[in-house]
């Protein structure tokens, strides 16, 4: 029986050989197995590209897919589809399309007006999916990377652009993150596991160019298992050598999967691959209408089983590489159909798999469409960020929430995840979507006009406050202030019960300039490695080695937890309404952590042996 569902390696079970008909392509022997679904088409063209230019194979339908098994091709070959059907549906045989289930692309995604352009043929604009090596899995090693544990997120290009130490040519791409600086840099700031936003090979929006703009987070993919080259000159193999050196320095990876939307956007959008081989991959309404559940144009219909088919192997194929986990964008969506169901399909396939079952899932708990704010709604064994969390820490700072409210946060947010063992919260200040941190306390409003929409998007209610003056100021006041005000909500952060998340360059100081939805700000996002605050740097490296010893994993915490006010005195329910701060102790063994809260002070001090105060 084995022989038939798998082989074992290490604790889990791995397919067989791809055989006939398994998407994607396959080289076996001398030849190169091809699948593709395509359930409405009338013909599939496999076109194969090499010094020739472009030749064309007939696929053969076998029920909802098309195959054609090519002798004399082999890994490395260049590969795309070209499908004809209803052109009602979109089928536009001029359209050369990208494999759903490519794992390398020759080239990055460009955008261009012809790739929307009915009858316009693209084979010179679209990248070609590149045949791939076939390689052995490894045994699996156990995940690392626990909940309780500091996520640092991070864009992958704006890491190392401007980084002293990582060679030129090496900056901006995944390997760089293997470099011994940059590894250093993580275990000096004691992070558990970095989040990569997305690295699979994306495309920019279309008003982006008009505007000179480019897309600089990739929150806009099309294969959902091709590294992007840009980032991944180096293919797979960049990415598992990375994965495998951060893991040897105690560093978990974790992915930032999209899988709400494609680029392909809304009906004007161009056709790069699911459009032209499956249109009713995208969810539609009953007037045949697009659902914009996303806000991007389209949005994947998971209540179809081939799409949840296509995110689960996306998913086993990076668990393959090493990664222990995924962060889903809008992570509503996979469970629409069209509502929101907790107990949707994708959940349950998720925790019966012997591999996924076995990783870190985290949802972004919200997306725009009807009912998708849905923090606290999915399964018990996933982390949600936790967006009460970030305003209501920013609210009490900036003085206009009172100190009941935030011990809830820092509890652990049990009126959100309930008064269980563990709690699922992924606490965090800010991300890489809104302010960044030093911007919280510096700005009032978005700035976001660079942007070329008018200073209309980006989030309106963003909770921020000056200090005083609206951007940098070079009054010595007000940057004790804004210093004091970063080093209290950090503090707060690290010593809140639940998952920490910082984004990258919020330990020293990052500015976007007011900016808060900068994804189309390239340079904005390069982090300032000269110029960073190495004192602010410094303090989180010790927020983060006291948390490490501390009890913030423990299960016990909420059973353990002493509340006091600021004189010492146990909380009663008038002291809670009255106090503008809090002396929190949990037992640590043998000795005592006190957490100690005073927002008159603009102060959080932890004390264990030494003293560490948020205020500099």
């Amino acid at each position: 029986m084995l022989g038939r569902l798998g082989r074992r390696v290490g604790a889990f079970l791995w397919p067989p050989a791809p055989e006939a008909g398994t998407l994607g392509a396959h080289p076996v022997e001398s030849r190169t197995r091809f699948a593709v679904r395509a359930p409405d088409a009338s013909m599939v063209m496999l076109c194969l590209f090499g010094a020739g230019g472009e030749r064309r194979v007939a696929m053969i339908r076998h029920d909802d897919q098309w195959r054609a098994d090519v002798p004399g091709v082999g890994p490395g070959d260049l590969y795309g589809y070209r499908a004809d059907g209803p052109a009602a549906m979109g089928f536009d045989p001029a359209k050369l399309l990208v494999d759903p289930y490519a794992l390398e692309l020759d080239r990055p995604f460009a955008y261009d007006p012809q790739l929307g352009q009915r009858g316009v043929d693209t084979a010179d604009l679209v990248p070609r999916a590149i045949v791939p090596v076939p390689w052995t899995d490894d045994p699996l090693p156990p995940r690392r990377f626990c909940p309780g544990g500091f996520i640092y997120e991070l864009n992958v290009r704006g890491f190392t652009m401007r980084h002293p130490e990582v060679p030129a040519e090496q900056r901006g791409t995944i390997a760089a993150l293997a470099h011994p600086a940059v590894i250093a840099h993580f275990r000096r700031i004691g992070v558990d596991a970095i989040e990569l936003m997305p690295i699979v090979a994306w495309i920019d929006e279309r008003h982006l160019g008009p505007l000179g703009l480019t897309n600089a987070w990739g929150y806009n993919p099309v294969a959902m298992m091709a590294l992007d080259p840009r980032l991944a000159p180096g293919g797979m193999d960049e990415l598992r050598a990375t994965i495998a050196t951060l893991r040897e320095a105690g560093i978990g990876v974790i992915l930032d999967m999209v899988f709400n939307h494609s680029g392909e956007s809304d009906l004007a959008g161009p056709t790069l691959s699911l459009r032209g081989l499956d249109p009713l991959s995208y969810a539609h309404a009953p007037d045949g209408s697009l659902i914009n559940d996303a806000g991007t144009g389209n949005t994947l219909d998971f209540g179809r089983p081939h799409v949840r088919t296509l995110a689960l192997d996306s998913l086993r194929h990076f668990a393959r590489m090493g990664v222990e986990g995924f962060r889903f964008d809008l992570a509503p969506v996979l469970a629409r159909s069209p509502g929101f169901d907790p107990q949707a399909p994708i959940f349950a396939a998720i925790a019966a798999d012997p591999v996924l079952s076995t990783r870190i899932m985290i949802a972004e708990p919200w997306d725009i469409g009807p009912g998708g704010y849905r923090l606290g709604a999915f399964p018990d064994t996933w982390l949600e960020w936790n967006d009460r969390y970030r305003d209501d820490v920013r609210r009490f700072w900036r003085g206009d929430l009172g100190v009941g409210a935030l011990a809830t946060r820092v509890a652990g947010s049990s009126d959100l995840f309930g008064r269980s063992a563990h709690t699922r919260s992924v606490n965090f200040i800010s991300a890489h979507d809104g302010f960044a941190l030093a911007d919280v306390v510096s700005y009032s409003g978005r700035h976001n006009q660079a942007n070329g929409e008018e200073n209309r998007d980006g989030h309106a209610e963003e909770v921020c406050w000056n200090n005083g003056v609206e951007g940098p100021s070079d009054d010595p006041d007000i940057r004790r202030r804004r210093d004091a005000d970063i080093r209290a909500l950090l503090a707060t952060l690290f010593a809140s019960r639940g998952t920490v998340m910082l984004t990258a360059g919020d330990e020293f100081g990052r500015s976007q300039g007011g900016n808060n939805n900068a994804y189309a700000q390239d340079e904005l996002s390069w982090l300032d490695w000269t110029g960073r605050d190495t004192a602010l740097e410094a303090f989180v490296a010790r927020l983060a080695a006291l948390r490490r010893a501390g009890p913030f994993a423990d299960q016990h915490w909420l059973a353990q937890a002493d509340w006091r006010d600021l004189s010492v005195r146990p909380m009663t329910s008038e002291r809670w309404q009255a106090a503008n701060g809090f002396v929190l102790r949990l037992p640590m063994g043998a000795e005592m952590l006190t957490v100690r809260i005073d927002r008159d002070e603009r102060r959080v001090t932890l004390a264990r042996s030494t003293l560490l105060e948020s205020r500099p």
